[in-house]
């Protein structure tokens, strides 16, 4: 087997013999100097490696726009080498690293210091996400300019984890974002309605005595931002949507003709706030405590519904890596977030693609394509044709496996899904080419 150099050297020609491109037919496809050379039926084809990819599907590389590296500040947590390790197994080849870090990426160096580790370590590009606001604080906007112009490009901006609930501010970063193509991601979570809050407003929340967080401060912030994104006319992304009000408010917004995109995490596509009265981990476990909280389950049905008809447009997992001394705790101390690079593809499948509310190529659509289009990632989300970038993501649908968190290449260790089975399996991640993942291991 050759060795491979993510960060230089020679550049192998790898021919992958028939895997399914997009779940259809057989067939192969060449990799050579960091594109797809051919696809097709290559049977005289020359290569310094052949992959046997029977039975698995060929999904161009997964591109997720929300992932919190943690890097700088709280490498204890995660860093851009193990959080970019768990994006390869997970089949990704770009994710945009959140800006919630310490010190906060609201200024050029910050976000140049970001990328540049993403070129030296990452095992999958790394596109910075700015700040909306100084230091998360709300108060005035960042150097969303600057950090723009900076080497990063920086073209998604989030102040995630915290909400931009300042109408004005907001409508001034709205502004400011259209002179560079920009867009506003937001989170959505107006804050004096879900002081103290702990769990999705509801009668679980009542039985438990946690203090209720209700659909309403979700929805009432993305009315407004959709709303003045259109006044403005710029960009708006929603992040994380968890309710059935939030679909039908972004779908009346694209009705408008709006340039609203949104995307939905794994666990809101399959968890429900049951979880943290009756799972295989028992009650009152704050693995399942994330922000936003989980919903009911006629929350998930229609989030699974308004991905499979685009009015969600994608699915970002915001991966969230916490040490277990921040999750092993009461409930009400524990920290907000699941890590789930590593799981997403299986989630998606077990979601939507056994349930028939998407094909293959609709999971390369709502995560590859779309996400990639959104942060305006160019040479990704790529369709697997000759001349486009080589990244591949190799998958096999047919096995089911225990999740297991001490296999995982993420730091941390805080998945929901210890202990259950989900189908499908990572074989190999192709970044530009050369081989990030072989047989389901880094290389």
């Amino acid at each position: 087997m050759s060795t491979y150099d993510l960060h230089g050297g020679t550049v192998n020609t790898i021919l992958i013999k028939g895997a399914r491109i997009l779940g259809g037919a057989p067939g192969d496809i060449l990799l050579r100097d960091g594109v797809v050379a051919e696809t097709g039926d290559l049977a005289g084809a020359k290569a310094d490696q052949t992959i046997d990819a029977d039975g698995l599907v060929a999904l161009p590389g997964l591109v997720d726009l929300h992932t919190h590296l943690r890097e700088p500040g709280r490498e204890d947590a995660e860093t851009v080498e193990t959080g970019t390790q768990a994006a390869a197994r997970g089949g990704y080849t770009a994710v945009h690293a959140m800006a919630n870090t310490s010190p906060v990426a609201d200024t050029a160096g910050v976000v140049e210091q970001v990328w540049r580790l993403g070129q030296e370590f990452g095992h999958c590009d790394v596109q910075p996400v700015g700040a909306v606001t100084s230091g998360l604080e709300g108060r005035q906007l960042a150097e969303l300019g600057a950090m723009a112009d900076s080497a990063a490009r920086v073209r998604v901006f989030s102040d995630d984890g915290k909400c931009v609930s300042d109408a004005v501010l907001m409508r001034r970063a709205l502004e400011y974002v259209k002179a560079f193509d920009g867009v506003v991601a937001q989170h959505a979570q107006e804050p004096r309605l879900t002081e103290g809050a702990q769990l999705n407003e509801g009668e679980v929340s009542a039985r438990l005595g946690l203090t209720g967080w209700p659909a309403v401060a979700e929805e009432a912030i993305i009315a407004r931002d959709c709303l003045l994104a259109a006044h403005v006319g710029s960009r708006l992304h929603v992040c994380h949507v968890s309710t059935a009000g939030s679909v039908e408010i972004i779908r009346w917004a694209k009705s408008k003709g709006w340039d609203v995109t949104a995307e939905v995490t794994p666990h809101h596509l399959l968890l429900t706030d049951s979880c943290a009265e009756s799972s295989p981990l028992g009650p009152y476990n704050p693995i399942y405590k994330v922000n936003p909280p989980l919903r009911t389950a006629d929350d998930v049905r229609v989030l699974r519904e308004a991905l499979a008809d685009g009015t969600i447009d994608c699915v970002a997992t915001d991966h969230a890596p916490h040490p277990v001394e921040d999750k092993e705790t009461e409930w009400a101390a524990a920290a907000m977030g699941m890590i789930g690079l590593e799981t997403a593809l299986s989630v998606v499948q077990e979601a939507m693609v056994e349930t028939g509310l998407l094909d293959w190529a609709g999971v390369a659509d709502r995560m590859s394509a779309r996400p990639a289009r959104i942060g305006r990632l160019a040479g990704h989300g790529r369709p697997i044709e000759a001349g486009a970038p080589g990244n591949v993501t190799l998958y096999d649908p047919s096995v089911r496996q225990p999740v297991d968190p001490s296999a995982m290449a993420s730091k941390s260790r805080n998945t929901p899904y210890e202990g259950l089975t989900l189908p499908g399996r990572v074989v190999a991640t192709f970044l530009r080419g050369r081989p990030t993942v072989l047989e389901g291991k880094l290389v």
